[in-house]
């Protein structure tokens, strides 16, 4: 039924070139062919869209480069500030704690005084700080 419909079958060569080669000998060098001339085509628009981009990409990379010097400005005295304003917390957190550590200490002479309560859970004696 397919051969009624499609009258060349796959083992009878068809002639289709003017030269007279048939469709088993003409399609590997015609398809080569194509593909060289397409692959040939191809290299030609990606060269012709490469030269004439070239000027745009130098354009985009410039403005970037623009902004790029622009955020830098900015994020100079902004980045100053942060880093000031971390030292000024660094210097209180640190004169807090030195002060609590202290509050600590001041209390400790007073707990060695103090004798334990019949309540009092017997332990280890608390090891010094310092």
């Amino acid at each position: 039924m397919t051969d009624e419909m499609n009258p060349q079958t796959p083992h009878e060569p068809r002639d289709d070139e003017a030269d007279g080669e048939s469709t088993y000998g003409s399609s590997a060098t015609g398809a080569g062919a194509t593909g060289r001339e397409w692959l040939s085509q191809l290299q030609s628009m990606i060269e012709n869209v490469t030269t004439q981009a070239g000027p745009v990409v130098r354009d985009i990379a410039a403005k970037a480069a623009e902004l790029a010097a622009i955020a830098g400005e900015k994020a100079g005295p902004v980045a100053t500030r942060a880093a000031e304003m971390t030292a000024d917390a660094g210097q209180r957190i640190a004169e807090r704690s030195r002060d609590f550590a202290a509050d600590l200490r001041r209390d400790r002479p007073a707990e060695k005084s103090a004798t334990p309560t019949d309540d009092a859970t017997p332990g280890e004696p608390p090891t010094p700080l310092s």
